[in-house]
């Protein structure tokens, strides 16, 4: 099949595509982009409950680490106030994975970014093909109303005038079949006409689900980078009440990039199934939502000198019958306007409808090629298969990278909460504030003192 102009499957596609698959049983599954079978779902769902599994893991791997970092830890001797061996190397270490999940965080807003622009391209690539199949109805519609006027009115008015003169009547009636004729041939030219499927309202569906989608993916970054800097704040301070307080933040922000994982990584498995051959899957289910013919579909999908526009008998023909009303309008101009002055009003309007005519004519014509639906299509494509799988993979590394650093990050929190002083709440109070815990002591030794 005849790839779209300008696409090819990207190497990422061919990687995530030989990727093996497996349902719920473990059995093979063909890697065919196929949504609608139940095998190829448990496929994909099987991917996300693998992020599902990595988060178990990480949960119950920190959890271990804490339960032993607060049973086995040795127990401090009275009175020792020097920090215990190893307690700045697990502050650096949680603020080394902070930093890396700020770096994490800018791959993830680029990531989001590049997905909305391949959303973007399809929901453009959508409504232009719109525009151009609405023109199409347009243009037949006007023409065939604008040809059955003239039937109705120049054409019988003209035959009235003539009827003295039989053959100048038969020229007449001879145009009339002609332009009937093409306008029978045009009405078979709106073939979106009454088609159940509209792009303009796949186009805003897409727009839709796309705004609501970078808008959670926004929401979620900026948690992470809120919960990032505000951690490496309490560190910096040494504001134990902050640091439990990001702790349980950091928690939920892990339970939500596992999530996150998972999603990404079957929706570019998914993706990279229908980019490795779209033509068929599109082809398959445009015939079967629209009903149209697969020659239509054949012409405007693949688009090759191989396949012949299916219209243009009907293009051809229609062309040759304007030609003849033409050809005879001009007779009658000649034959008859000299004798009959009153035909002059009749024939200047149905001049004046053939032009009009033959313009929308060659507007369908140039429309009707395969080539600007043919680009839409390739447009569609390499927004969808370029530009949004890639964001997906850097949503992915994002994803990725905040897990790991989140995991780490709550395993170094709590050894660096005990590392705090005991009287970092008080710090900073001045020591004239009666509700300074030492200040009072000494007020009530004052007082038994008088």
């Amino acid at each position: 099949m005849g790839a779209p102009p300008g696409y090819r499957p990207s190497a990422w596609v061919h990687l995530l595509h030989q990727l093996p698959r497996a349902d719920f049983q473990l059995r093979p599954v063909p890697s065919g982009f196929a949504p609608r079978e139940q095998e190829y779902q448990q496929a994909l769902l099987l991917v996300v409950a693998l992020a599902g599994l990595g988060l178990g893991l990480s949960l119950i791997f920190i959890a271990v680490y804490l339960i032993r970092f607060c049973c086995c830890r040795p127990p401090e001797p009275p009175g020792a106030k020097s920090t215990p061996p190893g307690g700045g190397c697990v502050t650096w270490s949680c603020v080394a994975a902070l930093l890396v999940g700020c770096a994490g965080i800018g791959i993830g807003f680029y990531g989001n970014s590049e997905t909305s622009d391949g959303v973007s391209q399809l929901s453009s690539a959508l409504l232009h093909a719109n525009h151009t199949l609405s023109t199409i109805d347009h243009l037949v519609l006007e023409t065939v109303e604008r040809l059955g006027e003239a039937v109705r009115t120049e054409l019988t008015t003209l035959e009235e005038v003539l009827a003295q003169r039989t053959e100048l009547v038969a020229a007449t009636r001879g145009a009339r079949r002609q332009a009937e004729a093409v306008a029978q041939q045009l009405q078979g030219l709106a073939f979106w006409q009454g088609v159940p499927l509209n792009p303009l309202q796949v186009a805003e569906d897409v727009s839709f689900v796309e705004e609501y989608r970078w808008l959670a993916y926004v929401l979620l970054l900026l948690l992470e980078l809120l919960v990032c800097l505000f951690t490496l704040l309490g560190l910096a301070k040494q504001s134990k009440w902050l640091v439990a307080v990001m702790t349980a933040m950091s928690l939920l922000v892990l339970v939500l990039s596992w999530g996150s994982m998972g999603l990404e990584a079957a929706t570019a498995v998914g993706l990279s199934d229908f980019c490795s051959n779209p033509d068929t899957y599109v082809l398959n289910l445009t015939q079967e939502e629209t009903g149209l013919s697969s020659d239509i579909l054949n012409y405007y999908f693949l688009c090759n000198q191989a396949i012949t526009n299916p219209f243009q008998q009907r293009l051809t023909l229609s062309q040759r019958a304007l030609a003849n009303i033409h050809s005879q309008l001009q007779g009658l101009e000649r034959e008859a306007v000299p004798q009959f002055p009153s035909a002059q009003k009749p024939l200047l309007s149905l001049e004046e409808t053939l032009n009009v005519t033959e313009g929308n004519f060659h507007q369908l014509v140039a429309l009707l090629h395969c080539r600007g639906l043919h680009k839409d299509y390739g447009v569609a494509l390499r927004g969808l298969c370029e530009d949004a799988l890639e964001g997906l993979l850097f949503l992915l590394l994002f994803s990725l990278l905040s897990a790991g650093a989140l995991a780490t990050t709550l395993c170094s929190l709590p050894r660096a909460w005990a590392l705090f002083p005991p009287s970092d709440d008080y710090e900073d109070t001045d020591d004239d504030d009666p509700f300074n815990p030492q200040e009072s002591k000494r007020f009530v030794q004052w007082q038994s003192s008088i």
